[in-house]
């Protein structure tokens, strides 16, 4: 089940992004540390109303923020839609215990779902450059790589941004 992300979800949020970095960190990803993703990026999605969680019977095995807001950053990309009416992907993470089995696909169903409903231009995202399951995952899902984006907190290394129009 995918639901809207409550306060009391957050513990078990910053559980499951911890465990997400650590196995990156293991394979030599090094795009999320201890700086980013942090509780208060998610306490800001949940007040938003743009955090979601993914939910099995063993508890939240997942989570994905589904944002209207364009990033500094993504200003200098060259988009393929309007930027007025988009969606932006953040901060998905499958538990390590659980990926691989299609929960990242139902959650991104979910999203690109959404954009639909809410008839924005496309969905949005980014992911990092040395993370070649990722850009894996999102070009067989049609996402068009456009250009680069910098999060120095994060590393020295680049971001990918795509895009999908709805």
């Amino acid at each position: 089940m995918i639901r809207q992300a409550t306060l009391e979800d957050i513990d078990d949020i910053i559980n499951i992004t911890k465990a997400c970095a650590a196995h990156m960190i293991e394979r030599h990803i090094y795009q999320w540390n201890a700086h980013y993703p942090n509780k208060k990026a998610f306490l800001k999605d949940i007040e938003h109303k743009e955090l979601y969680t993914l939910a099995l019977d063993q508890g939240i095995i997942g989570c994905i923020t589904i944002s209207k807001m364009m990033d500094v950053e993504y200003e200098a990309i060259s988009w393929l839609t309007p930027n007025d009416h988009n969606i932006y992907i953040h901060r998905l993470a499958i538990h390590p215990n659980y990926q691989g089995q299609g929960y990242a696909q139902q959650i991104m169903d979910y999203a690109e779902n959404h954009a639909k409903i809410n008839k924005c231009h496309s969905v949005r995202l980014d992911t990092f450059s040395k993370n070649p399951r990722n850009q894996k995952f999102y070009e067989q899902r049609g996402y068009q790589r456009l250009g680069n984006v910098y999060f120095p907190n994060q590393s020295t290394e680049p971001f990918y941004c795509y895009e999908l129009p709805i």
